[in-house]
């Protein structure tokens, strides 16, 4: 071997070791993103351990309000079916949103969610909410979608009102075409 190609040899390792590792980092991102998800309780993945291990507080009331807004270019009709909850802390709680396509075309939407006030967002864990998955509507299509939390027992005493607020955004440039089946034609 020539001394010319040592070096191009070595930059060949290089690399190969280089996508090796990253190749490796690509499959660990998913073990490390659930674990930050669960420490931080963050994208509703904490959710799941509350159901069974929160007691309620019947002694007090946290009133839960919420809210429905659509981004600038969304045209859905989008509504929470109730304005506020008076919920106990440690209890299942549900809420039902309704969305309505009222286009002649079919689209997709994502629910993005916050909570205020910031600081007690730790302390609202979603067991199931329609803001996990993208929602697909045809033309004039209409669904009631739940959300499903739990105030955590642990919410500071002086939060006595939340609010739980979702932006919906029109993702349908976003999503590859869906492809429908052809029926075949009597043959």
């Amino acid at each position: 071997m020539t001394s010319a190609e040592r070096p191009n040899t070595r930059l060949v390792i290089r690399l190969l070791v280089l996508v090796a590792a990253m190749f490796a980092f690509g499959f660990a991102l998913v073990p490390l993103y659930d674990v930050m998800c669960k420490a931080l309780g963050i994208n509703g993945k904490t959710g799941d351990q509350y159901t069974q291990s929160q007691q309620v507080d019947a002694s007090r009331e946290v009133r839960v309000q919420f809210l429905a807004t659509n981004s600038a270019e969304m045209v859905w009709g989008f509504y929470p079916k109730g304005e506020e909850l008076n919920v106990h802390p440690g209890a299942v709680n549900e809420m039902l949103f309704v969305a309505q396509n009222p286009t002649s075309k079919a689209m997709t939407a994502q629910a993005i969610p916050s909570i205020a006030p910031s600081t007690a967002a730790v302390y609202f864990h979603k067991t199931e909410c329609f803001c996990f998955t993208q929602q697909m509507l045809q033309p004039g299509e209409r669904i009631e979608m739940p959300v499903r939390f739990i105030i955590d027992r642990d919410l500071p005493k002086d939060v006595k009102h939340l609010t739980l607020a979702y932006t919906l955004f029109d993702i349908t440039a976003r999503m590859p075409p869906i492809v429908r089946p052809v029926a075949a034609n009597g043959g």
